[in-house]
């Protein structure tokens, strides 16, 4: 017979990986013999470089200095702050629950003495009425302290997530440039999760390790000292298994997340891209990509695997070896009437107890071990600075109503890492409700232009001001309140059209809602839709056009209803038809506003209060559509090489 302990947990199928974040019941340890493989702690890691992806920026991101487990505990701890109360009640009812335990295996002791060996009924009634309670406050006991402890953890991995995207919000562009996407959303949710193995779980298991350890490390000396100290010489060998793997089961933790945030971007790249993988048969390929990530994962898997069951194998054989021990010796002292059956089954139970939290010290150094990789991946998030922030507290000037003077004056900048600058003492004014155009080559340094103005980054040298007014002495949210961009790429939400454009000004009515729909020329093709402005729709939504999305990009511009309005290339990728459709909402937009417009479309030049033309990050012309065609140099020869398409108005009033 073997005693079950209060509250244990059942034991998960050997080889199985479970994935990090789902917290196991805590104060309580597994049964012999019921070990989890240590690889399930270790589902994810930076992904591999392929081809096509940002292989460069990974191979060094993996042979960056290994992160020591206590350096990432303190790093993460303080976010248990306002739960370690909690923390704290978890651990009193671990040490209860040992307790339960301890006093269950003695009652034992004697219930087989005296009730069973005796074969007494009147014997049994007190030890089993005694037992009886010690269960059903073990029972009490491990549902308070597993319930707690999972909600506690839950609140970890949330409070740990919502910190690393609210982060991730304040990063500069060029941060997602150097990261695939799919690697990220694997940080926020794998990595994540792994971390609150190593805080919460990490602590509370040890805890409940170390008192089930001296609680029946005590019991079984109190029984019979000279036996127990026999027993306990292998205890070391527990310590030294785990050391002997600690280093390859991070190596593995390490390879695993790599494969994982490979498998990740892979699909998430391929499905983004499916017209090119169809139109370009590149389904082959593709599928060809994601079977060298698997396998990598494979590998990996398999490796953290055969790590596991290796370990548990060699630790059963010292725990069936101290078993046997004591069998023995047992054995020997009730041949020589110095111990009776009830003693021998306490201590082979206090024993088969005691050896479980002793490897299970072991292996939460092996867990640590494995979260570190996940740990190094957070902080390469979480210590990239962002490129701009608000000024002190204090410092900031008071909100005002914005005119809608911008001025850049003699501005330098230079984006990280590159070696050249991409603006050279570039100056420019717009005044309330000027059109201010900006055109120029690729690659001349346009839309650094508005990254400065919307404060992306600041600039290196000069400086940026709207209504006189340096943009760094300004709280970013006023900033951006008062500038609205209307991006290159047509930005849209996976929510309704009606969500869409409200976010441009959240809380705004329905009517108003309405009302910028038909300002920029969309009601009447929301209103044709089955559900109007309760159809849902994505950046791939086959129930608009290109032209259309562009529409209600523009209706939340007109929500937002700025001062100043910047435009990126905004009829960059439509066809004639469905840009001439969108620059008659466009010019509405620009109404009354300080619009600066960067753009290789010249057919609304001619409305232009002043261009400039960029070349190689400096301004090299400056004028109206008229002079600079008469001046005849760079805008002349952009100017000349564009087809007439017909697009242009005549300007409207």
């Amino acid at each position: 017979m073997r005693l079950r302990a209060i509250g244990a947990e059942p034991a998960p199928g050997r080889g199985r990986h479970r994935r990090p974040g789902r917290p196991r019941p805590y104060g309580r340890h597994q049964p012999s013999g019921a070990q989890r493989p240590l690889t399930e702690y270790a589902d994810h890691d930076e992904p591999y470089a392929y081809e096509g992806g940002a292989g460069e920026e990974e191979r060094e991101e993996r042979t960056t200095p290994q992160l020591p487990a206590r350096v990432a505990f303190r790093r993460f701890w303080p976010l248990t702050r306002g739960d370690r109360r909690w923390l704290v009640l978890i651990c009193v009812c671990v040490v209860v629950a040992a307790l339960a335990e301890t006093a269950a295996i003695l009652l034992f002791s004697n219930l087989t003495d005296h009730a069973l060996q005796e074969g007494s009924l009147s014997a049994f009634w007190s030890p089993a009425g005694q037992w009886f309670a010690v269960a059903v406050l073990g029972a009490a006991v491990g549902y308070t302290g597993n319930s707690l402890a999972v909600w506690t953890a839950e609140r970890f991995v949330l409070r740990l997530r919502a910190r690393v995207f609210g982060h991730v919000q304040d990063l500069p562009p060029h941060f997602f440039q150097r990261h695939r996407q799919g690697d990220l959303v694997e940080r926020l949710t794998g990595d994540v999760e792994a971390i609150e193995q190593m805080v919460v779980s990490g602590v509370v298991g040890t805890v409940s390790a170390l008192f089930s350890t001296v609680f029946f490390a005590t019991a079984a000396f109190w029984l019979r000292w000279d036996l127990a100290l026999a027993t306990f010489v292998l205890a070391p060998l527990f310590w030294l298994a785990a050391r002997r793997f600690s280093g390859r089961i991070k190596a593995v933790a390490r390879e695993e997340r790599v494969a994982d945030g490979a498998i990740t971007s892979v699909v998430e790249e391929s499905l983004g891209n499916i017209v090119l993988t169809q139109a370009y048969n590149r389904k082959a390929a593709e599928e060809k990509r994601l079977r060298r990530e698997a396998r990598a994962w494979m590998r990996a898997s398999v490796a953290g695997a055969r790590m596991s069951e290796l370990y548990e194998q060699l630790v059963e054989v010292i725990e069936t070896l101290c078993v046997l021990a004591v069998i023995g010796l047992g054995a020997w002292e009730i041949s020589q009437d110095r111990m009776t059956i009830g003693q021998l089954l306490a201590f082979a139970a206090f024993l088969g107890y005691l050896y479980p939290p002793i490897r299970n010290l072991g292996q939460l150094g092996l867990t640590l071990t494995a979260a570190t990789a996940g740990a190094e991946r957070l902080l390469d998030i979480l210590d990239a600075e962002p490129a701009v922030a608000d000024p002190p507290p204090g410092a900031a000037v008071a909100p005002w109503r914005v005119h809608g003077s911008v001025e850049f004056a003699r501005v330098g900048f230079r984006y990280p890492g590159a070696r050249k600058r991409t603006l050279a003492q570039v100056s420019l004014t717009a005044g309330p409700g000027e059109f201010v155009l900006i055109t120029g080559e690729s690659g001349a340094g346009k839309s650094t232009v508005s990254k400065l103005l919307l404060r992306f980054y600041d600039p290196a040298e000069g400086s940026v001001r709207l209504d006189g007014v340096p943009l760094h002495a300004m709280p970013l949210a006023f900033l951006r309140e008062n500038v609205t961009l209307l991006p290159q790429e047509t930005l849209i939400l996976h929510d309704t059209i009606r969500e869409n454009i409200a976010c441009g000004r959240p809380g705004a009515t329905d009517h108003e809602i309405v009302q910028a729909a038909r300002d920029a020329a969309a009601h009447d093709f929301i209103t044709a839709l089955p559900e109007g402005y309760d159809t849902p729709i994505d950046p791939h939504t086959a129930q608009l056009s290109g032209g259309q999305l562009q529409r209600v990009a523009i209706a939340r511009a007109m929500l937002r209803n700025a001062p100043v309005l910047v435009l990126d290339e905004p009829t960059t990728g439509l066809d004639a038809l469905s840009a001439r459709r969108v620059v008659r909402p466009l010019r509405r937009l620009m109404s009354g506003r300080t619009t600066i417009m960067i753009t290789h479309d010249l057919n609304l030049a001619p409305d232009a209060d002043r261009i400039l033309v960029l070349d190689h990050g400096r301004v090299v012309e400056t004028g109206t559509h008229r002079e600079l065609l008469a001046l005849g140099g760079t805008y002349a020869r952009l100017h000349g090489s564009q087809n007439d398409t017909g697009l242009t108005e005549p300007r409207q009033a």
